[in-house]
Parts: C-alpha cells; sequence; structure tokens
C-alpha cells in the first residue's frame, strides 16, 4: 500500500531537523523519510516526530547514494506530500584557498543533487504536493569569500521560482527558502577559518521553519523569514551589487 509520506534531505539538524518536525504536525503524513549521512542523528531524530520515521543515511553527491534512494522509491512507490531539499554546505573564504574538491562539493551538494531529488521524486508528486528547497540570503547578492556557496544558492533560487511556474499547472507548489544568518551547525562549519565576524542577527532554526510552513500555504514562491532579513534583502534590490559587496566587506573587514 503506497503511503502518505515527507521526505526531508539534511534531517538530522538545523533548519531540516526543525522542518521535519513541524511537518509531522502539520501534514500528519503515514511516514517520513529523513536522509543525512549520520545515521545515529537520524534515528535520534524519533524521538522528537509523533509519525513513523525512516532513517535514511547517504551521501548525495554520490552516485550511490541517489541511486540508493532511486531504488527505494521506485520499491515503496509513496504519496510524497511534501519534498524537502534541506541539504547543503557551504566554506567562507577566498576561493583559492579553499581545496578544489570543496568548492566542487558545494555545487554537487547544493546545487546538483538537489536537482536530482527534486527530478527523481517528481513522479511521486500529486496536486497540492509542494517541493521546498532551501536557498539562502546569499542568493540575492555576490559574497566575497563566500562566491560559490552564494552562487549556488542563486542557482536554488533562480530554479525554485522557475520551477514554480512551470508545475503551476500541475498543482505543485514550490517555495524557496531563504534565511539569514541562522543558529546552527552550518555556521560552525562554514566559518571554520574566521572570516565571518559580524553575526549582524541570528535567527532560530525553529523560526526559520514555523516561517516556512507558513509560506507553503501562501501564494509565493519564495520566503525571506525575519524583518531584519526582509529590510536587507529590500535592500539589495535597490542598491548596486558593487555596494552591497563593498558594504559586506566593511563590516567584516575583509579587504
Amino acid at each position: 500500500m503506497q503511503k502518505r509520506t515527507v521526505i526531508v534531505t539534511g534531517a538530522s539538524s538545523g533548519i531540516g531537523k526543525e522542518l521535519a518536525i513541524g511537518l509531522a504536525k502539520k501534514i500528519k503524513p503515514e511516514e517520513i523519510w529523513a536522509v543525512a549521512r549520520d545515521l545515529g542523528r537520524l534515528e535520534a531524530l524519533k524521538e522528537f516526530l509523533s509519525v513513523p520515521v525512516r532513517p535514511i543515511s547517504a551521501d548525495l553527491t554520490t552516485p550511490e547514494g541517489l541511486s540508493a534512494l532511486r531504488a527505494l522509491l521506485e520499491q515503496e512507490r509513496p504519496v510524497v506530500e511534501v519534498l524537502v531539499n534541506a541539504s547543503g554546505f557551504g566554506i567562507f573564504e577566498r576561493v583559492d584557498k579553499i581545496p578544489e574538491e570543496d568548492n566542487l562539493g558545494m555545487v554537487d551538494l547544493n546545487c546538483r543533487a538537489l536537482t536530482a531529488m527534486t527530478q527523481m521524486v517528481f513522479p511521486y508528486l500529486h496536486a497540492k504536493s509542494c517541493v521546498v528547497n532551501l536557498a539562502s540570503m546569499a542568493a540575492f547578492e555576490p559574497i566575497p569569500y563566500g562566491s560559490v556557496y552564494a552562487a549556488t544558492k542563486a542557482y536554488v533560487l533562480s530554479f525554485s521560482r522557475a520551477l514554480a511556474r512551470e508545475w503551476k499547472q500541475l498543482d505543485i507548489k514550490v517555495l524557496a527558502v531563504c534565511p539569514y544568518w541562522t543558529k546552527t551547525a552550518f555556521i560552525d562549519r562554514s566559518n571554520k577559518h574566521g572570516v565571518i565576524g559580524n553575526f549582524e542577527v541570528m535567527y532560530e532554526p525553529a523560526f526559520i521553519a514555523k516561517k516556512t510552513l507558513s509560506a507553503m500555504d501562501k501564494r509565493r514562491d519564495y520566503v525571506v523569514p525575519g524583518a531584519y532579513a526582509k529590510l536587507t534583502h529590500a535592500l539589495t534590490k535597490i542598491l548596486p551589487h558593487s555596494l552591497v559587496m563593498r558594504v559586506f566587506m566593511r563590516r567584516q573587514k575583509l579587504k
């Protein structure tokens, strides 16, 4: 029997975890597929959810990881109510100082894996299904010392908004989420070189998840959660990007 299912990548921590918890209450699916590399954290997620959880340990940057998920989809043929693509990572540093494998890894996970997941899950979506893609405020502007990361998130935003229009006639919603600095393990990993020293505002992942769940019920293809983030977004729309980058460099005391 096909199960009403929610699939969340990056579900082991941060915004992905909070969205899995929130969707369990909002959608009440028969099962949540929680996807990440850390199986232990995925198993622990069961304590926070009121619906059955299927932990799936997979590295989405590898053909093996994607193939395993594709095979599981073909075997189970779930009715996917919501797909959340929350897997991703970034590194803030001058691009030539970042190992090539890490720069390409950002592209592979943030763009390639997200695209692959969206396409492979499509046959199991239906009218009223929703795809939620985690972008970033960085999607709206070039970020010096975060050039690859920002470029990947610009891809996520552009892809999501165009896809929302393509699938509108199918009544499948696509929502890009563009959070500002958020208190997750992402910050520690991405800023391990200490490039970012000025976090004006830090949002809680539960707040981002709450605003995302609310936006899913509205007619919009992207959401910027939080008043400060909205103000920053508005400025990036009216100011030249050359000025925006200069201000960012000055605030972070970069040369």
